[in-house]
């Protein structure tokens, strides 16, 4: 932290520079050089008058109550008095320089959140095909994630993941996974790379995952999963919904991961849908009844995330136009 040197005269300076913990002496003329995310504890009547941009504690005389109040209304993180400052200083000031931190990850969060939204894959067009997406943050964060790229001219690759927890920490590891994928070429490699670097580098998260790869020309469609809930769900016209095999154990458990491969065609105007558990949430009922519930609504494409959410929401859909 940092301690302005005062511009007028303060009787009590020097005992309250031997109660403070150690802290940089700087001058008012030199603000302009110093961190300005570090605290500084600075007298109240040059806070007024400067009002600089450093995070501030002010220091006022007793008689000067009015002039903490102007300093609180353009910012101030505390005010204290010369010769009553608190009995635990240093206990004080760490925890007055954890809740700033806190404040400021929180103004940070809408920023961090649109340039996650930006990492998503930007709208891609296919022979034959449609992909249409949902995402949902609970949060500005989201801990659930899409993502699909063409592997060639006639083979497009995706998959849809679900970080357990919320909030960066989460986050951070859909953007690992945004960065990562591009070196597989089939479901099983990608899971299972992905799977190897997260025990690898002993990341306590897990993830669960369902990734495919379909071919715009015949139509096949091949999927892994690992512990990915919903299972994948096919609807066509004048059919009964289709719900697909998964298994496997999320990503993160453990090194030997089995991993199946299964495989189906698609046939005129279907719709391939996943979802992350988030889905389920809207619904009422156990486990079963939520997803009966929410199969319905696919299917009548009748689905509408809530405005407020407890978890997050991601759908990713691929529809044969023909």
């Amino acid at each position: 932290m940092y301690f302005i040197q005062p511009s007028r005269q303060i009787s009590s300076l020097e005992q309250v520079l031997d109660t403070l913990p150690s802290l940089q002496m700087i001058t008012i003329e030199d603000i302009h050089r110093y961190d300005p995310t570090i605290i500084a504890i600075a007298d109240v009547h040059d806070f007024l008058q400067y009002q600089w941009a450093l995070p501030t504690i002010v220091i006022a005389q007793e008689n000067e109550g009015s002039e903490l109040s102007q300093a609180w209304e353009l910012g101030a993180l505390a005010g204290w008095i010369w010769t009553k400052l608190p009995a635990n200083l240093e206990d004080s000031l760490l925890k007055i320089d954890a809740q700033y931190k806190r404040n400021q990850d929180s103004r940070d969060l809408p920023s961090a959140a649109e340039l996650q939204k930006k990492l998503l894959p930007n709208p891609i067009e296919l022979q034959n095909y449609k992909v249409e997406t949902l995402f949902q943050p609970s949060a500005y964060l989201s801990g659930d994630w899409y993502d699909y790229w063409k592997i060639s001219d006639k083979e497009i690759m995706f998959y849809l993941a679900d970080v357990s927890g919320h909030g960066v920490t989460s986050s951070l590891l859909t953007s690992w996974m945004a960065a990562f994928h591009g070196r597989s070429k089939t479901p099983r490699e990608l899971i299972k790379k992905l799977n190897g670097m997260l025990v690898q580098e002993n990341i306590e998260k897990h993830i669960t995952m369902l990734a495919g790869i379909l071919n715009l020309e015949t139509h096949a469609l091949k999927w892994s999963s690992a512990g990915h809930y919903p299972p994948p769900i096919i609807f066509e016209p004048n059919q009964a919904p289709r719900v697909l095999n998964t298994s496997s154990f999320p990503l993160g458990l453990t090194e030997d991961l089995e991993v199946e491969e299964f495989q189906c065609t698609l046939t005129k105007h279907a719709r391939f849908i996943i979802c992350s558990d988030g889905a389920l949430e809207p619904f009422s009922g156990g486990l079963n009844e939520q997803f009966s519930q929410l199969v319905y609504h696919l299917q009548n494409q009748s689905f509408r995330a809530p405005e407020h959410v407890a978890d997050d929401i991601a759908i990713l859909s691929l529809r044969r136009m023909n």
